[in-house]
């Protein structure tokens, strides 16, 4: 598309301070696109790209998502922006429930309603269990009440403490969530007792051990235009979280195919990642969530010969590119900065402080496998051509960890 001016779009996307944000920047630009970026604070990672027009400093669409929502509006109309991608979670809330303000400009994600359905873990595995994909056992307290008529010393230990929704719903601040786990009653009681009441209703989940996979789909009026899947190695934190250092794997007919029916539960439109894991036990793939948005290591994909930003906004604009089934296996992206995090977490801490299963890698190991280069390794940020994000971040992380 580089040169067509035809076809050449003006282009928004959120949240400059993620990862995935950078790689719809470098794939959109290098496709030919004008991209502008916004970020909560100057200097984002994704602005530092030769491939960003211009940045502009929005506020917190987690803290404020109205002023959010009437900043990009105001962006949109100064710059003659044709086309938003919001990134983050808490972008996506504020904007979508507003698309009727944004009259004869492209948001190429599905409805408001729908992206809430999608994120709801609890709706989500509902879903999966219709249409015969396992799902963790689990029991759902609705709110801090049910605590008192829940008897903890008969749960399963190790479990883990799932808000139904990464970010909590309401239509001043919201709530980032996260994931925590307990190896005890005593360590749940712990949990909960420090537990925001915007983070109900919560999944008290089976722990599944074993390999992180991700399927990702794009998906247009109905059809599937690309695929990719992939393999988690190292995650931040190490007992679960994102991943900082992972591999393309051959998708799994039979996953992709109760992927896209799970999908199809909530008529979904655009891209996702399904994410499993697979118990080492058993073999069986276990569905953890859907993310109806773009994910971090999204520049694996791109690097493995599947550029979904670019495929996206072919076939939102109307262009129906041909379907993407195919890619490079075996090529292996590591955010360096986040596995040095990994890196230095596993040294500082034990085992059971970190809620590591058994059999995960030793410290030396964690070393080793650290220093150990792969021939197929990717560098996720660093670029030839394109080295400011890289430095941008280095100097950031070497300021937080002086503070």
């Amino acid at each position: 598309m580089t040169g067509n001016n035809q076809h050449r779009r003006t282009i928004l996307v959120t949240d400059g301070e993620q990862r995935a944000t950078l790689a719809v920047v470098r794939s959109l630009g290098a496709a030919g696109h004008v991209v502008h970026v916004s970020a909560s604070a100057p200097r984002s990672l994704a602005a530092a790209s030769r491939f960003a027009r211009a940045e502009y400093v929005v506020p917190d669409a987690l803290a404020d998502p109205n002023r959010f929502a009437d900043e990009i509006h105001t962006i949109v109309g100064r710059n003659s922006i044709d086309t938003i991608i919001p990134m983050a979670e808490p972008a996506l809330l504020a904007i979508l429930p507003a698309r009727g303000r944004f009259d004869g400009v492209s948001i190429p994600f599905a409805d408001a309603h729908t992206f809430t359905g999608i994120s709801d873990k609890q709706s989500v595995l509902a879903a999966a269990s219709r249409v015969g994909i396992a799902v963790p056992a689990q029991t759902v307290i609705t709110d801090a009440r049910d605590i008192e008529s829940l008897d903890i010393s008969s749960l399963r230990y190790p479990l883990v403490v799932k808000p139904a929704r990464s970010v909590s719903t309401g239509s001043d601040d919201r709530l980032k969530l996260s994931v925590q786990h307990a190896a005890s009653a005593n360590e749940l009681r712990g949990v909960l007792d420090t537990m925001d009441a915007r983070a109900y209703p919560l999944l008290l989940q089976q722990r599944i051990v074993g390999p992180g996979i991700g399927i990702f789909v794009l998906v247009w009026n109905g059809k599937l235009v690309a695929q990719f899947a992939h393999r988690r190695i190292r995650e931040k934190p190490p007992a679960g979280g994102i991943s900082v250092y992972r591999e393309s794997v051959a998708v799994d007919a039979e996953l992709l195919r109760m992927s896209l029916a799970l999908l199809a539960e909530f008529a979904w439109h655009g891209v996702a990642m399904v994410e499993y894991k697979v118990d080492e036990s058993t073999g069986t793939p276990y569905l953890m969530e859907i993310n109806g948005r773009f994910w971090g290591s999204l520049q694996l994909a791109i690097d493995a010969g599947v550029d979904f930003p670019r495929l996206l906004i072919e076939a939102a604009t109307g262009n129906a590119p041909a379907p993407v089934t195919q890619f490079r296996t075996d090529v292996r992206s590591r955010w360096f900065w986040g596995d040095v995090d990994h890196l230095l977490t596993r040294l500082r801490r034990s085992d059971a402080q970190l809620a590591l299963p058994e059999g995960s890698p030793t410290k030396w190991g964690a070393v080793r496998d650290f220093f150990r280069r792969n021939p197929q390794d990717v560098d996720e940020i660093m670029r030839r051509g394109d080295m400011r994000p890289f430095a941008r971040e280095s100097i950031q992380w070497f300021k937080q960890l002086g503070r």
